[in-house]
């Protein structure tokens, strides 16, 4: 009997991820019920077999929504049903102060994702991110105008986690589960008009299909590949930058103002993030501002910076440091 082309393309990608692990290693799949994790599941579950992997399948509650919890339970069994050889349920609090709900959320899921896998232990945690997600996310890049980073896209691994689904269409992974006659939740904030990324799913994407012709999606995320090797080869260049020019006391003016544009603002921003800046609310203008006291220093003061915090120039050092309260 032929393997259906959907199957086979999500086992493919699950297979290429696998195929580094050592017999009786554990596998975390993380799983939500929809369509991409429960294609993915069962695709790990069929790969591993012949691997002598150990899976786990692990849903995160994140307190979101009516009926979470019962919710959660219904994947549990169905990953149980699947062939998962464990199966657990994380719960866990979204603080979505600062950084917004969907952010918060994700910081959360992936927190304790990292917490299960060290804990098991296990080897690889594996996310059900399509090229339909990672195409949404450069486009969404695009239109925020935040430069090569976010156009670089998702990650194909990164720490614990992979992404073995970067080349697979979101259809396929519907199509699986059909084949396979695995019962599909849709997630209702997935058809919610108010947030920013279900407009781009269901509008935006599918007008630039039917207006430039098929194969958008595609570009853009093979766009995302091709930026991704440059945007690690300037952070890696950054990095050593940056302890290069750091000091007990601050960053050396004179030898990182010399610096091209594209490593020195690279280091304003680790300096920035390092300090405690919520990655997600430093933006653009911050970093310019703060290059500025680098090349164009023209007695300011300080720059403030989201975490409550303030860069200052003191003669040849760039300083970033808690700003002062005020009572």
């Amino acid at each position: 009997m032929t393997l259906h082309p959907s199957i086979a393309l999500v086992r493919r990608g699950v297979r290429a991820v696998l195929e580094p692990l050592d017999p009786g290693a554990t596998v975390v799949v993380a799983c939500s019920g929809g369509a991409d994790s429960l294609a993915l599941l069962s695709a790990t579950v069929f790969e591993a077999r012949s691997r002598a992997l150990r899976v786990v399948g692990v849903t995160v509650d994140h307190g979101l929504q009516p009926g979470s919890a019962e919710h959660a339970g219904d994947v549990v069994a169905q990953m149980a049903s699947i062939g998962a050889d464990e199966t657990m349920t994380a719960t866990v609090v979204v603080d979505a102060a600062g950084v917004g709900p969907e952010a918060a959320a994700r910081q959360a899921r992936y927190a304790v994702l990292e917490e299960v896998a060290q804990r098991l232990p296990a080897a690889l945690v594996l996310l059900g991110h399509t090229l339909d997600d990672q195409a949404e996310t450069v486009l969404l890049g695009l239109a925020r105008g935040s430069g090569g980073r976010s156009l670089a896209g998702m990650r194909r691994g990164f720490d614990v986690f992979a992404r073995p689904l970067l080349d697979v269409r979101r259809d396929d992974t519907l199509t699986a589960c059909r084949v396979e006659g695995l019962e599909v939740w849709e997630d209702p904030h997935n058809a919610d008009p108010s947030f920013t990324r279900v407009r781009v799913r269901r509008t935006v994407l599918p007008l630039l299909e039917e207006e430039l012709g098929p194969g958008v999606a595609r570009a853009l995320a093979r766009t995302a590949d091709q930026l991704r090797d440059d945007t690690a080869l300037l952070d890696d260049l950054a990095d050593a930058l940056l302890a290069e020019v750091a000091g007990p006391d601050g960053l050396s003016v004179p030898r990182l103002a010399d610096q091209p544009p594209a490593l020195r603002r690279r280091v304003v921003r680790a300096a920035a993030l390092a300090a405690g800046a919520p990655p997600a609310e430093l933006f653009h203008e911050h970093v310019l501002a703060v290059d500025a006291l680098l090349t164009h220093w023209r007695g300011q003061k300080w720059i403030d910076l989201p975490g409550h915090l303030r860069a200052v120039r003191r003669g040849d050092l760039l300083v970033v440091e808690p700003a002062p309260t005020h009572v």
